[in-house]
């Protein structure tokens, strides 16, 4: 059996076997080593140490390891330990246990334990010794990278570590031998730190420098295969091992992106609006229920698409969100997490871009965490299931996005949220379109006032040009913007809905009950097939937002009492009295604006095969035009 089938969880009893080996290696063992060549004579006068001229690279000695002993002399003047000390000591002897508890999974999920048992018994021979042998070298190594990888996930500590050590001298007979040499190899390098910062630091360096080293070794082993593919959790220290990849479960790093602030978007009023709302409604989320008021109350948007034209300020407006979530974050202390699935997370290895995805995914909807996912030129990660020219890789992303974003095992809390951005939404999948919860139109600046304020910001105060006759930035006043923007709404915008409308409008008169915006509804659906019963859950939960449309005060979220730390039924109260009524007005403009976007992107998709048309009729005729020149030249 292989270790592909899904999730192994390690079980606490299992790691508690090996709590006597493991404390013995860090109280004291004894290693046979690689000699270190340079003598630790110091020349006097000189920085530099003597060299004997005799080789000695292959001679061993032992050498007395006690990493207990080691860590305590960092503070020699206090006999108890520091947290500092104590949590690498603890964290040393654990993962001692976890790896040889993970070599023992490798070792039943493989024909080691029967070749272990039967060697036991009587030696083995030929073939099967040394398949016994590759296989107890592979298990050596998995523990080794297994400990590497605990420490490096369960250490303290942000960004990369600035110190550095030297890399094990790693032994790969049996697992015990390969943490005996991961024990002595931390043991030397954090070996006369000067303090508690220094010692963590040597201690997540060294996990780092035994990482790479495994990783340029991996080749050397046969065996490994199997764990490739290995999933290994253990919930109790939230450490999740996934086959080889480099520093599972690393600390994030802190987030480095350039924020935008509000002012400096011009346009896009809808999308910008909506952006701050989502901010701030994402904020209201409660750690301790794991649930957010919003997404009980209604109008909590956990997807949503951005598409627009090239250059119009989709990429400002990821800033922007992301940007003031990390601020409202900081404010908090809660854990925030930005990430974007890419292009560069394709691969053409079959099944790994579905695993990437999921990985993506996870690490966004993290509980405890705030959450914002980024999903840039969707339509060129996620194929359409369609197109056969796509690869597989993309295809799995489209089945996982799918699925996580609206299937059977979907959990909304509302602590994250998920973007997808593109110039050409038609090309992505109607079905992953449909789970998008709201369409934002990024289409940058429009009006005049618009061009006038956007030159002004961009040009910068460096000049002495006169501003004339404009009020600069009172278009983008937001509130007004947006109300011109949904009233704008109020009427269909796109061909075919204006005609569905004006049909409509023509038998039945203006829409004025539930009974008319359901026959309206049908119409739409008889001239554009795929508006579905997705599409009104959707129109329904954005009309839900238009009413949860409160306006939570800035100064809540100033400092962390105000707001964001008040327990869940406090801020639920607090957001419920802001609430106001679901109107016509509003549900016509929710309709009109969904609708508006399917039939824009029917339209698009009819316009590009129309303008390629043109555009190579245009291209046979200069062709024609030349020909005739150059056969008038002689020249044909």
């Amino acid at each position: 059996m292989s270790l592909n089938a899904g999730l192994t969880t390690l079980h606490e009893d299992d790691i508690a076997k090996h709590q006597a080996v493991a404390q013995g290696l860090v109280t004291r063992l004894i290693i046979l080593e690689a000699d270190d060549p340079a003598s630790s004579t110091a020349l006097a006068g000189t920085g530099r140490r003597f060299v004997s001229t005799v080789s000695t690279a292959g001679q061993r000695r032992t050498r007395d390891v006690e990493l207990v002993k080691t860590i305590q002399s960092v503070r020699a003047g206090d006999p108890l330990m520091s947290l500092a000390q104590h949590a690498i000591l603890y964290r040393s002897r654990r993962g001692l246990q976890v790896a040889l508890a993970v070599a023992d999974v490798f070792a039943r999920q493989t024909d080691l334990e029967s070749l272990q048992s039967r060697n036991a018994a009587a030696p083995l021979g030929g073939e099967e010794a040394s398949r016994f042998k590759a296989l107890l070298s592979a298990s050596a190594y998995v523990a080794a990278f297994t400990f590497a990888a605990y420490l490096s996930a369960t250490l303290a500590g942000e960004g990369e570590p600035v110190e550095d050590g030297a890399e094990p001298d790693f032994l790969f007979d049996t697992p015990q031998d390969a943490m005996k040499s991961m024990v002595s190899a931390l043991d030397r390098t954090i070996a006369g730190a000067p303090d508690d910062a220094a010692l963590t630091s040597r201690a997540r360096a060294f996990a780092r420098v035994a990482i790479e080293g495994l990783i340029g070794r991996k080749a050397r082993f046969t065996g490994l295969a199997a764990f490739e593919n290995a999933h290994i959790r253990l919930d109790q220290d939230d450490f999740t091992l996934n086959g080889f990849d480099i520093a599972p479960g690393a600390k994030r790093k802190p987030l480095v992106m350039t924020f935008k602030k509000p002012e400096e978007i011009i346009g896009n009023h809808i999308a910008k609006y909506q952006a701050l709302k989502l901010a701030k409604m994402m904020m209201a989320y409660d750690f301790d229920r794991q649930m957010n008021p919003f997404v009980e109350l209604g109008g909590f948007l956990f997807t949503f698409i951005g598409d627009g034209m090239p250059g119009t300020g989709k990429t400002i407006l990821i800033q922007m969100l992301a940007g003031m979530l990390n601020d409202y974050c900081q404010i908090a202390g809660y854990a925030f997490h930005y990430e974007n699935f890419g292009v560069d997370q394709i691969s053409s290895y079959q099944g790994k871009s579905g695993q990437n995805c999921k990985e993506f995914l996870n690490n966004v909807i993290n509980p405890r965490a705030i959450g914002f996912g980024t999903i840039d030129d969707v339509d060129q990660v996620a194929a359409k299931r369609s197109d056969d020219r796509a690869s597989a890789g993309q295809h799995e992303v489209t089945a996982v996005l799918m699925e996580s974003f609206a299937g059977a095992s979907t959990v909304v809390r509302g602590n994250c949220t998920f973007g997808m951005f593109s110039n050409y939404p038609e090309n992505v999948d109607d079905a992953l379109r449909q789970r998008a919860g709201a369409r934002w139109l990024v289409d940058g600046p429009q009006t005049e006032a618009d061009y006038i304020d956007i030159f002004a910001l961009l040009v910068g105060k460096n000049h002495k040009i006169p501003l004339g006759e404009h009020a600069l930035f009172a278009g983008q006043e937001i509130k007004k913007a947006v109300s011109q923007s949904y009233e704008a709404h109020s009427q269909p915008q796109e061909e075919g809905l204006v005609a569905v409308w004006e049909r409509f409008e023509k038998t039945n008169g203006a829409i004025t009950t539930l009974a008319d915006v359901g026959a309206y509804l049908h119409e739409i659906k008889l001239a554009e097939p795929r508006f579905t019963g997705r599409a009104i859950k959707n129109i329904t939960d954005a009309i839900k937002m238009r009413a949860m449309d409160v306006e939570l005060p800035d100064d809540w979220f100033k400092d962390a009492a105000s707001f964001m730390h008040k327990p869940y039924d406090e801020k639920k109260a607090m957001i419920e009295e802001r609430r106001g009524p679901v109107t016509l007005p509003m549900v016509l403009q929710e309709i009109n604006r969904y609708a508006d976007s399917e039939f824009r992107y029917t339209d698009k998709s009819d316009d590009a095969a129309i303008s390629d048309i043109i555009r190579r009729e245009r291209q046979r005729e200069k062709a024609i035009r030349e020909i005739e020149a150059m056969k008038r030249d002689g020249r044909w």
